[in-house]
């Protein structure tokens, strides 16, 4: 169904090469998964099999689509895209217009001629979605439903290939299982051809029957999804792998890959894994290693060592959270309520929990249940209907309430880590510019280089602007910015839900090496029970504005005394083809 033979995709006015030497096939029916870091060439390879790049960017080499030729012919590719082929986006939130009811999006992909009446609530069906939702707007339904019109609309004009891109990102986890699960259901009944973008390689394996694994806008391995999860042949399919943190168990130290994906025209010359692997050799530079096939098996890598590359050590045991010493809550919270108008139940229904000094508490639930709620209440973003806040002593239930040297006290006590580093920062304004008004309302001296080395960032990149910053980079400068005036409190919201594996791993670390260098207690707002394991010390799960469950992270995750604690774990994909029920 899908050919692409040396895809290269090249910026004719600066000569740059972004793609080059990309090939792979999918057939009839056929899941496969291509993954790699942020940069790595995913969703390049995507937008240039579409037709989609952007002005200024062009493609070489091949792409046939069921069995015609297409990149030679712009006429043929528009009409393929949402017949032939159809895509689904990464964004819930921007996947559809804000303007138009569901129905009418849905009914926009259908062949000419289709009964939108009696089509429109057999697709919302086929979702698992009642036909109410074709008069309602994207605004008056949750995340989950929203990909869930999404995907009605790409399969209304009966594709015969989907393709993907990260359509589970911004998702909670079992969001994230229903909407995986129902894609995975549709592709089998209707026979598609499945291709999906992603750079969770355990859910690719969970998903596809092969896998293309990416970086620095080339092909390093390709193999069988049950393969590649029992060995790695390339370093770089094997670091991405052990950056993903288990669920199961707490790492002493989490592993990461150091540096980020350089630019394909930087590492033109040899691997371009070179400068970030632990196994690389004078003859990684040499020249750039071929994709080759492994004699009598259909895997390919672009390893110099492949046939090779040392076995990979035994995964790291597991180790006890470590006991914190009780202390004085720098945050109390007891029996908070919010109801918003309009709304069936209550945000919260009487939450009540505390955070110590230097103790970081995660709060972990699906879509709805009022984790974001509860963090816009503590840092004054939202006026809880009752009950108390308490921030380093002072009473913050009611910011309205407050003369402004209490504001301007509980704002220093407690800072917020939103979830987007992309539209966290005024993208008209330089990190330094940005860093030094931070500093400035702390009362602090302004010495922005010493506050990005904090972070682990060069000072040099304060005279640049959001837009010059990779997503790990932004960040962590929202990370340096909250931490400007060292507050007793961090209140993280999703602060890793939108990076790639090895930039979460990196951003993990620098917050727990925060904790123990600033003794700031932190609020870990989260859907990922794997990252919870790995940097929280107590956990509440909340379900529909109540918490359902808490206590220590360990004792919690390894046996969970509510059914809901056990489904949450439940959702968590295991990379072997399905998810541990």
């Amino acid at each position: 169904m899908i050919r692409v033979d040396g895809l290269t995709v090249r910026q004719p006015a600066t000569g740059r090469t972004l793609l080059s030497g990309v090939s792979f096939e999918a057939g009839p029916g056929e899941s496969v998964a291509i993954v790699g870091e942020s940069g790595s060439g995913k969703s390049l390879t995507v937008r240039a099999l579409l037709g989609l790049l952007p002005p200024g960017l062009e493609a070489g080499g091949e792409v046939h689509v069921a069995g015609r030729r297409v990149d030679d012919d712009p006429r043929a590719l528009r009409r393929m895209r949402g017949g032939t082929v159809s895509l689904l986006m990464q964004d819930p939130f921007t996947l559809l217009n804000p303007l138009r009811r569901a129905g009418r999006q849905i009914a926009d992909g259908l062949p000419r001629g289709a009964d939108a009446a009696a089509e429109v609530p057999r697709l919302l069906a086929e979702v698992g979605l009642p036909a109410d939702v074709a008069g309602k707007y994207p605004f008056q339904l949750s995340g989950g439903m929203r990909q869930r019109v999404g995907l009605a609309a790409a399969l209304a004009a009966a594709p015969r290939v989907l393709v993907a891109d990260e359509p589970t990102t911004a998702l909670d986890a079992t969001t994230q299982r229903e909407v995986l699960a129902l894609i995975r259901r549709v592709q089998h009944e209707r026979d598609m051809t499945f291709l999906l973008i992603t750079h969770d390689l355990r859910l690719a394996f969970s998903m596809c029957e092969r896998v293309i694994v990416m970086y620095a806008g080339r092909v390093m391995e390709m193999a069988g999804a049950a393969e590649l999860r029992r060995e790695q042949r390339h370093p770089y399919t094997r670091a991405l792998l052990a950056a993903e943190p288990p669920a199961d168990r707490r790492l002493a130290v989490i592993p990461s890959v150091p540096g980020s994906v350089p630019a394909h025209d930087a590492v033109a010359g040899g691997c371009g894994f070179a400068d970030r692997c632990g196994y690389a050799a004078p003859e990684c530079r040499a020249g750039v290693p071929e994709l080759r096939a492994e004699p009598g098996s259909g895997r390919l890598s672009a390893c110099v060592r492949a046939a090779g590359l040392p076995a990979a050590p035994p995964p790291p045991p597991g180790v006890t959270a470590p006991a914190r010493p009780a202390a004085e809550s720098v945050l109390t919270v007891r029996d908070l309520r919010k109801t918003y108008p309009g709304a069936a139940r209550p945000a919260l229904g009487g939450v009540g929990l505390t955070v110590a000094p230097g103790e970081i508490v995660a709060v972990v639930g699906e879509s709805g249940s009022g984790k974001t709620t509860l963090a816009r209440c503590v840092t004054g973003l939202e006026r809880p209907d009752s009950g108390s806040i308490t921030l380093g002593g002072l009473d913050c239930s009611d910011y309205a309430a407050m003369d402004r040297r209490a504001v301007r006290l509980a704002r220093r006590t407690a800072q917020m880590i939103f979830q987007d580093p992309y539209s966290t920062l005024n993208p008209a304004r330089t990190v330094g510019a940005t860093l030094k008004e931070a500093l400035a309302a702390e009362g602090r001296p302004q010495d922005v280089g010493a506050l990005l080395e904090l972070v682990g960032l060069d000072p040099a990149l304060a005279r640049l602007r959001p837009a010059n910053l990779s997503g790990g980079q932004r960040q962590r400068v929202a990370i340096a910015r909250a931490v400007a005036g060292e507050p007793a409190l961090l209140v993280c919201d999703e602060p890793v839900s939108a990076l790639d594996v090895s930039v979460q791993a990196q951003i993990l670390t620098l917050l727990a090496g925060l904790r123990e260098r600033l003794s700031m207690g932190m609020l870990f707002i989260t859907h990922d029970l794997a990252v919870v394991r790995q940097l929280a010390d107590r956990l509440y799960v909340l379900r529909a504005g109540e918490c359902v469950e808490s206590g220590a992270v360990d004792a919690v995750l390894d046996a969970p005394a509510h059914p809901y604690t056990r489904e949450l774990l439940a959702s968590v994909p295991d990379g072997t083809g399905g998810w541990p029920h």
